[in-house]
């Protein structure tokens, strides 16, 4: 019986696989309005009434596809993050540029000599990284990225399900921050007062071990990532970037910059 249930789950894993593998190609073909349980059952040779053993309506089928959609793109940010990018040793001297060592209020250190051996992740690079694992994820499946973040799909409303998955590239923003946040290597943004209320209910929800200023900074960084690759990809810099290799890593470098990412130091003395 153990053999026989074995066979009937990979069988159903394949079903399922080839259900949403067909519903893909008329998201692509289609638009996400316009995906129908019986076209993707006659597409595959089923009866209608087999599919729905699998997905009972539209929406849960557009449901599974946007869960996946979420988790690869989440998945293609964290692998892109998993390995820091080398440690670069912080020198005395350097600690007299403006890229020096400081403290949350982006005040260099007074001890020069306390970090001169200190051994620092580039969380700016991580942080390139991982944006352009994003970029990437979407120019390679444009269809999903417009399914999750383009348009949303008349009469369809999405289940508590898509929350986590959702989530998952935000977080791992926020576990860069975080992470520059242990080891020194953050900066206070600016907050005007009128957000502070906001910057609080924001941390709270977000990132409380992190500054107010520093999650309203990720929140704005986060959704002008997703502005910059739906222009991209939806064809809004057509005729004004043609660079768009060299343009995106300077602009997320520049949000970076403004969610308080230190650069860290040359392992050498600067020459004067």
């Amino acid at each position: 019986m153990t053999k026989i249930r074995g066979a009937r789950e990979r069988a159903r894993i394949e079903v399922t696989a080839a259900i949403k593998d067909e519903a893909r190609r008329q998201l692509a073909a289609e638009g996400a309005a316009k995906l129908s349980l019986r076209a993707v059952a006659r597409e595959l040779g089923m009866v209608s009434s087999a599919l729905y053993r699998y997905f009972p309506s539209r929406d849960e089928l557009l449901t599974a596809l946007i869960v996946d959609a979420y988790e690869a793109v989440g998945a293609a940010a964290e692998a892109a993050i998993a390995s820091p990018a080398a440690p670069t040793a912080r020198t005395a001297a350097d600690t007299s540029g403006t890229s020096g060592t400081s403290d949350m209020s982006g005040t260099p250190d007074a001890d020069t000599s306390a970090v001169s051996d200190a051994m620092v992740t580039d969380h700016r690079a991580r942080w390139i990284a991982l944006c352009s694992a994003v970029r990437t994820w979407a120019l390679a499946h444009p269809h999903e990225y417009a399914l999750i973040y383009g348009s949303p799909v008349p009469g369809y409303a999405a289940p508590s399900d898509t929350v986590v998955p959702a989530s998952r590239v935000g977080a791992a923003m926020i576990s860069v921050a975080r992470d520059a946040h242990r080891t020194r290597g953050l900066a206070l943004p600016p907050l005007d007062d009128e957000l502070s209320a906001e910057a609080e209910r924001l941390a709270d929800q977000f990132g409380p071990d992190l500054p107010p200023s520093v999650v309203v900074a990720l929140v704005a960084a986060w959704s002008q990532l997703f502005g910059l690759i739906s222009f991209e990809l939806f064809g809004q810099f057509h005729r004004v970037v043609e660079e768009r290799d060299a343009f995106f890593t300077q602009a997320v470098r520049r949000l970076a910059h403004e969610v308080g990412l230190l650069a860290p130091l040359s392992p050498h003395p600067a020459r004067r």
